[in-house]
């Protein structure tokens, strides 16, 4: 076990605390492993499905794919809610076009709720200016996403996803120890680095005990206009492939689209249903 992993805490039958056994986990003689380690949900709040999506590098469609998801969820019949757990690129409030400031009452945080009724809440919501970075060490960006689960009235919630941030840092880290991930979806690009970027999100959520629903291959190509011939502008994908080596489904291959990335930029993001989606929608309503 490396040293900075059991720094960050081991995830492992200790409960993730090595700092009371050293992150051996056979040495201390406890019952770590059948502990309940989930930070408590709000009182006023029931959420039935936890959706991780995540990513092995940045820049690669995360944010879109937690907005899209949740849109075509809602769209479905369900009680949807996002939790930006993307601290420092928080995206997600701008794509569905919210800019209101937080609230809150005797309960907790109110999230805010899109046009179609998709509650979110993210660290924009508190700033002053959308613009301000938050500057802040991974210990309190950690705790600040834990709080988004305890303290944020959330009410009746079907599926919630949470956009973390890319890599396998703090607040991934945090999100799979305290909250109860039902699945993740990993995200990725047709470049020559996706195995590798694969299959560090996914040997994190192994080791981490998380279901993996699929991967989710973003500007696969880009199809024309005119004469509708797809043109693979990232280079020829080996999403298939890499699914195969690691055993998973891939759930979707959505393309180039630049009404997308103006919805998106518009706020405007749930009026994009994409056909491209279905596979991942039907996996979610199966759960």
């Amino acid at each position: 076990m490396s040293e900075e992993y059991m720094e960050q805490g081991c995830g492992g039958d200790c409960g993730g605390d090595c700092g009371d056994c050293g992150g051996d986990c056979g040495s201390c003689g406890g019952s770590c492993g059948s502990m309940d380690m989930h930070a408590p949900l709000n009182a006023q709040s029931k959420v039935k499905k936890v959706i991780g999506i995540v990513s092995g590098k940045g820049g690669v469609g995360k944010s879109l794919v937690t907005s899209l998801s949740a849109a075509m969820m809602n769209r479905r019949g369900n009680s949807v809610g996002i939790l930006d757990a993307d601290m420092t690129g928080p995206s997600i409030p701008m794509c569905f076009g919210v800019h209101e400031r937080a609230k809150a009452n005797a309960f907790g945080i109110i999230p805010a709720e899109s046009t179609g009724g998709v509650k979110l809440i993210s660290v924009n919501l508190f700033l002053d200016d959308e613009t301000q970075p938050v500057v802040w060490r991974g210990s309190i960006i950690a705790n600040t996403v834990k709080q988004f689960w305890t303290d944020v009235v959330w009410g009746d919630v079907d599926y919630m996803f949470v956009d973390m941030p890319p890599g396998t840092g703090d607040v991934p880290l945090t999100i799979f120890q305290s909250l109860p991930v039902d699945g993740i979806i990993v995200v990725t690009s047709p470049q020559d680095l996706v195995s590798m970027i694969v299959a560090k999100a996914v040997n994190m959520a192994k080791m981490m005990d998380i279901p993996i629903l699929g991967l989710v291959e973003n500007m696969s190509y880009f199809r024309c206009a005119d004469c509708g011939k797809e043109h693979k502008i990232y280079g020829e994908s080996n999403i298939d492939a890499v699914a195969a080596e690691q055993g998973l489904k891939v759930l979707a291959k959505l393309p180039i689209m630049p009404d997308v990335a103006a919805a998106c930029d518009a706020g405007e993001i749930e009026k994009i249903d994409l056909p491209e989606l279905k596979e991942l929608g039907d996996v979610l309503s199966a759960l």
